[in-house]
């Protein structure tokens, strides 16, 4: 994996390359260089290691998944904000099996950093809610199971919505 700066000076040196080429009256070469520098772009802003462990996730393959975001050492350097908000809410998934309180830091740093996706805030908010229901601490995920039906437009998270909120009138 480069860093995000490498991804720009990539970049950077395929265009030159390219405008080298267009002026060297290799235009054929030219135009595939510069179609090149999609990929460092596309890369920029979707880490590759993220997106290879929703892949594995998709599969319901945690370890892999896992194995994939480990892979990434320092996300604040490499990673640009969005995607740190992607990291941290991956990781809290994969450890809302195990640990709540890590679970719980995970999908705050990541509601704090940003999602892009409603759909994913209300995952994370809908898990924060389950963690907060659990520690009997019912105002907050009162709260938060609002916040995450607001998110859901497309009605996908209703069922578990509506299944948490009758657990909570228990409490």
């Amino acid at each position: 994996m480069f860093n995000k700066n490498i991804k720009l000076v990539i970049t950077a040196l395929l265009i030159v390359a390219s405008f080298w080429q267009f002026y060297d009256r290799n235009i054929g070469n030219g135009i595939f260089l510069l179609l090149l520098t999609v990929f460092p772009i596309f890369l920029y802003f979707k880490n590759e290691f993220i997106l290879l462990s929703f892949l594995r996730l998709r599969k319901q393959d945690f370890p892999g998944a896992k194995k994939w975001l480990d892979k990434i050492k320092n996300p604040e350097t490499a990673l640009v904000r969005k995607q740190q908000g992607y990291y941290n809410y991956l990781h809290g998934l994969m450890v809302s099996q195990t640990n709540l309180n890590q679970a719980e830091k995970f999908f705050k740093k990541a509601i704090e950093l940003g999602l892009s996706m409603d759909m994913d805030l209300a995952v994370a908010k809908l898990n924060l809610a389950g963690i907060a229901m659990s520690r009997r601490r019912k105002i907050e995920a009162t709260n938060l199971l609002n916040e995450a039906n607001k998110l859901d437009k497309q009605k996908m998270l209703k069922e578990q919505i509506t299944m948490m909120k009758q657990q909570l009138k228990k409490i």
